[in-house]
This record gives C-alpha cells, sequence and structure tokens, in this order.
C-alpha cells in the first residue's frame, strides 16, 4: 500500500506511522511527501484510530528533505517548484490537523523537515544521545514551510537561537527549546511513549479531537496566507545563487564559497 512509510494499528486503536526509509534517513522524498499526506487523512477518518504515534525506521527520526528532491525543484520552471512546495506544505498541515492526538516517538536525529515532523506533534518525546538542527542554512535555503509549525512549537525568542545559524544541538536543549517534551534514555524510550499514550484510551474520542481544534482555535496558527508566504519564500531560495551553489557544494562534497 504504501513504498516510503508503514502503518501498524493495534487492538486498542493506536496507529503506529513509521518513516520507512531508514537507508537515506528517512528523508522527506515527494513519494513520502504524498504518503504521509494520504496517510493523515486515512487515519483521521478511521474511526478505529484512537492515538496515532510518528516515529522513523533505523537510527534516525527524519534527517530533512531529500537533497535529490531539492535539485529538482531547482532545476524545474516556476509553476513545478510552487506546487512541490505546496505538497510539502499540505503535507505538514494535514499532521498538524490531525483529529487524533499525534504523539512523536523520536528514536534519532532530526534535522530540518525533520524538526517541522516534530513541531506538527501534539507531543513528543525523544532518546538523549542524537543531534538536531535547522540545517537549511547551510545549503543556501530558509527552514520555509516548517516556519510556521516551529516558531509555534518554540516560540519567537527561542526559535531565534537556531532557526538562523544552523547550529546543531542535543536532547537536552530540544527540550528546553519546546520541541521536546521529554528525553530519555533508549531503552525507555517504548515506556515513556506508552505514558503518553495511555491516558488517551481512557478519554472519548469526539471530545479528544474537539480539544485538539479547540487549542487550534485559540492559538496562534498557519493560515492560508501564512502558508503562501512560506511556500513563496521556498521557490524563491530555490531560485537563488545561494541555493544553487550550496545544493551543488553538497553534491560536490566541497564547502560552499561562504563556509568559514
Amino acid at each position: 500500500m504504501f513504498e516510503t512509510i508503514m502503518i501498524e494499528t493495534d487492538g486498542r486503536g493506536v496507529a503506529r506511522l513509521t518513516l520507512n526509509r531508514p537507508d537515506r534517513h528517512n528523508v522527506l522524498s515527494a513519494a513520502m511527501i504524498a504518503e504521509l499526506t494520504r496517510a493523515a487523512a486515512d487515519l483521521g477518518a478511521d474511526p478505529a484510530v484512537r492515538v496515532v504515534v510518528l516515529t522513523g525506521a533505523g537510527e534516525s527520526f527524519c534527517a530533512g528533505g531529500d537533497l535529490g528532491w531539492m535539485k529538482d525543484q531547482m532545476a524545474a520552471d516556476a509553476p513545478t517548484r510552487g506546487a512541490e512546495a505546496r505538497k510539502l506544505a499540505m503535507m505538514l498541515k494535514a499532521l498538524n490537523e490531525l483529529p487524533k492526538p499525534l504523539i512523536g516517538r523520536v528514536n534519532g536525529q532530526a534535522f530540518g523537515g525533520g524538526i517541522g515532523m516534530m513541531s506538527v506533534c501534539d507531543v513528543a518525546v525523544g532518546v538523549t544521545g542524537p543531534r538536531f538542527g535547522l540545517t537549511e542554512t547551510r545549503l543556501g535555503l530558509i527552514p520555509a514551510t516548517i516556519g510556521p509549525y516551529v516558531v509555534a512549537r518554540m516560540g519567537e525568542a527561542r526559535a531565534r537561537r537556531v532557526f538562523m545559524s544552523a547550529r546543531l544541538f542535543g536532547a537536552e536543549e530540544a527540550v528546553d527549546l519546546g520541541l521536546l517534551a521529554r528525553a530519555v534514555a533508549p531503552d525507555a524510550l517504548d515506556d515513556a511513549i506508552e505514558a503518553e499514550v495511555r491516558p488517551y484510551l481512557s478519554c472519548a474520542p469526539g471530545a479528544v479531537a474537539e480539544a485538539k481544534a479547540l487549542v487550534r482555535a485559540l492559538a496562534p496558527t498557519p493560515d492560508e496566507a501564512a502558508i503562501d508566504t512560506t511556500i513563496a519564500a521556498l521557490v524563491a531560495r530555490w531560485e537563488s545563487a545561494e541555493a544553487v551553489e550550496g545544493i551543488g557544494a553538497f553534491f560536490d562534497k566541497r564547502k560552499p564559497f561562504w563556509s568559514a
């Protein structure tokens, strides 16, 4: 049914949604973006599903966007770039608005789009040890479509600490930034996730969905204008000379001209 993700639902109605490209550190390809969008719709509409746990296969949670996909966008025409950027934005929106609790099981490192995936979870618990970062500016890009969710999760002041610098940080700082609710030892992760899941199984599913919708209504959330702004910003960056240099340097295994 899916090529880049897996969905397994247990008898309690707890669905595990796994990013399943472990050989590529679960980077977000065009196929994965499409499959995650479809999965969000399917899980949201399934009355048997009570809770969704989002995780990654292998050693990483999600190492960001697939650079091959980004390179394709830079070579495409402007309408194609805009359409692809909108698919990414709509995937994040679909997960953010999932009418079920979305719990992030952050089993490893996360960069760029992976930070965006953490930010659309209702709560995320991660393991100690991995590194995290919004690394787009190293490539001449910007964290555009994920930006509204990252800033909503961290708050502006904390986001400014890591949003522009591409600085890597550990799980403890991810807790301080608000990305993770807790950081636990790897062998304690499943117990920590179960502790987040279990309370929902005593709650009325409709009430949980309406409570989640109310939180979104009361808090600042990305509207269509904000999403359009991020899409335009991402497309403009893909067209920039810095992005051409940054992506080219990555594939050439050299430093871009701005790197000290």
